[in-house]
């Protein structure tokens, strides 16, 4: 979607033959000489989820500004786009197009295998070795057999937000971590009239979150790598996970008609519940910190209350107590992406505007010394969480790719719904993965 007022330039970068998918052995795009870069005028479309109005949104403002400050020939142009939409509808779209954005949201795993194998991305394997290196393993969820296709700029796992007055006030005494102190809180909780936890079962993922989690816990580090490398499902502990998923919803725990709630950007939502009193906790990543500032009608309230703790363990499960479900956000090019575009993704990622994304509050950085900017107290917990948890598996839909993952969250909102079972999604997971 650049547009190009190059001239010899533009046949160069309509290359093809330079991604590394299966069955083949290429090399890589070739990087564009230096004394090209910035030599004629380019206009980049740069698609972000930051959508609504707040520090995460006015921080990529200013972060494309000043990468034209530096770069005149360079013109940035963003939209911002709500994240279901953006992941769901507009960019397999827009790629299926052929004018799609230059560079855009990614968020790397199976789903990042589907776009490469599609054709779709550009390839920076030599262009950000050493944005790479400062990042670490964090990068390899945004390679394809070992071909960079993208960077992380924001990384953390998923836990519960939750009031600390509304505990206080049931007289919980410290964040559950075990599941049958969770049930023991969210008996408590009820009898003080609160709300224990709301969720966006509208939006399907964030419920999908919980049946995730459920079989973090159900399935060992082994099941679950196997899981994701060759889409095998056959292990007991995916249907034991559905039926946790049940047992924990028949106590219920969620606000009354869930099934219809959104998952956040809205006061109304399963998050602007949280942010404005309505509920207690609320399960979702890091990058809630920011969400919620956007959506509260007092930050400052907001701020006093808010707390953080990890997805409770599940006694006698044997999946292992401390991994933990995460993910993060990155960018991607477009395969005929003018090379700025590379240039704009490696600034991103640049210890100085790392540095500036962790001032905001909206999520955790990825590059090092960028955590020095993180002074949010919840998000520091997710910090020293994510350090310390002992496998980090990515978002199950990211993992298994958009096919699996859209067929696996359907049955998994249908447990929600009640017209669901735990062997249903598995047979629905099965049967995607065949296709």
């Amino acid at each position: 979607m650049a547009t190009k007022q190059r001239r010899s330039a533009v046949l160069a970068l309509l290359m093809t033959g330079v991604l590394v998918v299966a069955g083949c052995s290429g090399g890589g795009e070739e990087a564009a000489p230096q004394s090209e870069l910035y030599k004629d005028p380019v206009t980049l479309t740069w698609w972000h989820n930051a959508s609504q109005d707040g520090p995460g949104k006015t921080y990529w403002e200013k972060v494309a500004k000043d990468f034209s400050a530096l770069h005149s020939t360079v013109k940035i142009e963003i939209e911002a786009i709500e994240t279901n939409q953006l992941q769901r509808t507009r960019l397999p779209a827009a790629l299926l197009s052929s004018d799609p954005p230059d560079i855009f949201q990614a968020w790397g795993g199976g789903e990042m295998t589907e776009q490469v194998e599609a054709d779709y991305l550009k390839e920076i394997t030599d262009q950000t070795k050493t944005e790479v290196g400062n990042i670490g393993s964090a990068a390899e969820i945004w390679q394809v057999k070992g071909k960079q296709y993208g960077l992380p700029y924001r990384m953390g796992i998923e836990g519960i937000w939750y009031n600390k007055d509304m505990f206080a006030a049931a007289g919980i005494a410290a964040p559950p971590t075990t599941f049958e102190e969770l049930n023991a809180a969210v008996t408590k909780l009820k009898a003080t009239n609160v709300i224990p936890i709301a969720v966006g079962a509208g939006d399907k993922w964030p419920a999908a979150h919980w049946w995730y989690n459920m079989a973090l816990r159900a399935c060992s580090v082994d099941a679950l790598k196997k899981a994701s490398a060759e889409k095998n499902f056959d292990d007991p502990c995916f249907v034991k996970a559905g039926q946790d998923l049940k047992s924990f919803i028949d106590t219920k725990p969620f606000q009354p008609n869930f099934i219809a709630t959104p998952g956040q950007n809205d006061p109304t939502s399963a998050n602007g519940m949280l942010a404005n009193g309505k509920a207690a906790m609320e399960l979702m990543g890091d990058w809630n910190r920011g969400t919620l500032d956007t959506v509260t009608t007092d930050k400052a309230k907001l701020a006093s209350f808010l707390g953080w703790f990890p997805v409770p363990a599940i006694a006698g499960s044997p999946g292992d107590p401390k991994a933990a479900l995460g993910g993060g956000d990155g960018f991607s090019c477009a395969k005929n992406a003018p090379a700025e575009c590379v240039e704009f993704l490696k600034y991103l990622v640049s210890p100085e505007v790392q540095k500036g994304y962790a001032e905001t509050g909206t999520g955790l950085p990825v590059a090092k010394g960028a955590e020095a900017g993180v002074k949010d107290p919840a998000l520091k917990s997710i910090l020293d969480a994510t350090s310390g948890a002992s496998y980090v598996q990515l978002w199950l839909d990211t993992a298994y790719g958009s096919t699996v993952g859209n067929a696996m969250n359907d049955a998994i909102v249908a447990i929600f719904a009640g017209n669901g079972t735990p062997e249903k999604v598995v047979s629905a997971m099965k049967a995607a993965a065949s296709k």
